[in-house]
């Protein structure tokens, strides 16, 4: 098959705000990490020594949980045949955090995709479509359930393997966050590729105003989220794809249950929610289920906001979320669906 053009989408959010003087000290902080651009901001006199603590916290963990760093935990476990594998604390927590949301969305979201993963050359860059032999052949070796954790010992079958990147900036986001807050950082605001993380509100007591994508044209924005003290990530179908000779799209996130590549009608979902890791993983999640049990998922659980745009440019959003968003167009405002 002939590889067409691979196009990455730019950041999923763009921060409304900056370090301008509002009569307390500002710092900020850049790096590459977890394969994004990460920038974080935070106020006040020892934001910059706590922004030097987050940086190195969050490079600490992408040394755990990398996939292609052989010397981190998950490399460990991918190479175990099968064995126990000592793995870290912050390891084993995410692990078994990703296992209790997998069983809570039916598997919608899975960290022993992988294989699958790869197989699509979403890790490589070598891109094709698999046969369909060769996708069931995969899935046979795939499973959270199949995951056995003990304290700090996991064990896995025979060639499975763990991805966690459907968790792991999340999980980055909140520790940072925590090392801040320590700190004695009352106002900041993390910026870690499509996942949001903030503290409080911004220094002259308004909210953090976060920029939400428009999928179809990844340089403009949708709306704005107004938010204090919570995390916002972005799950979509325009940040990494590549396109068949046959001008068919592939996006990177991979349904457990079939082994291919989401293709349900959704663009982005996005979730605003206290815990990082948790909006992180959902937002995968509701992605993978589709507009319906996405949908119903919320409303069984409600411990999180939601806003679902589709491919052909429908709007569906929680009614909490509705008193805090602010639309680029205004006829969006009338046209977006209010769930309750």
């Amino acid at each position: 098959m002939k590889k067409a053009a691979v196009i990455f989408g730019i950041s999923v959010f763009s921060l409304l705000c900056g370090c301008a003087d509002r009569g307390e000290p500002c710092a900020k902080k850049d790096l590459f990490a977890m394969d994004t651009y990460m920038t974080m901001t935070a106020y006040g006199e020892n934001a910059e020594a706590a922004l030097d603590k987050a940086c190195s916290e969050i490079t600490r963990l992408e040394g755990l949980f990398s996939v292609t760093d052989t010397n981190s935990d998950i490399a460990g476990i991918n190479s175990s045949d099968g064995q126990p594998v000592e793995i870290s604390r912050d390891t084993a927590e995410l692990i078994r955090s990703s296992s209790a949301l997998s069983e809570m969305t039916d598997g919608a979201v899975d960290i022993t995709v992988y294989p699958l993963v790869r197989e699509w050359g979403f890790t490589t860059g070598n891109y094709s479509v698999p046969t369909e032999k060769r996708i069931n052949e995969l899935i046979g070796f795939t499973g959270y359930s199949n995951i056995s954790i003990s304290d700090n010992k996991v064990t896995v079958p025979a060639n499975y393997q763990l991805d966690l990147g459907s968790v792991a900036k999340g999980y980055a986001g909140e520790k940072a966050a925590e090392i801040l807050r320590n700190e004695g950082v009352t106002s900041a605001i993390l910026s870690l590729g499509g996942n949001i993380q903030t503290i409080g509100e911004k220094p002259d007591g308004t909210p953090w105003r976060v920029a939400v994508t428009d999928p179809v044209s990844p340089s403009d924005t949708v709306c704005t989220l107004s938010v204090r003290d919570k995390a916002v990530v972005t799950s979509g179908n325009y940040q990494r794809y590549f396109i068949c000779a046959d001008g068919k799209k592939y996006c990177h996130i991979i349904d457990p249950e079939t082994g291919y590549p989401v293709d349900n009608g959704l663009a982005s979902v996005t979730v605003t929610g206290d815990s990082g890791t948790y909006c992180d993983g959902l937002s995968t999640a509701l992605f993978v289920m589709g507009e319906e049990k996405a949908v119903s998922f919320w409303k069984d659980h409600r411990d999180f906001e939601m806003l679902i745009i589709t491919e052909d440019g429908r709007i569906i959003m929680t009614e909490n979320l509705s008193e805090n968003i602010g639309f680029a167009d205004n006829t969006l405002s009338s046209k977006a669906e209010v769930i309750k």
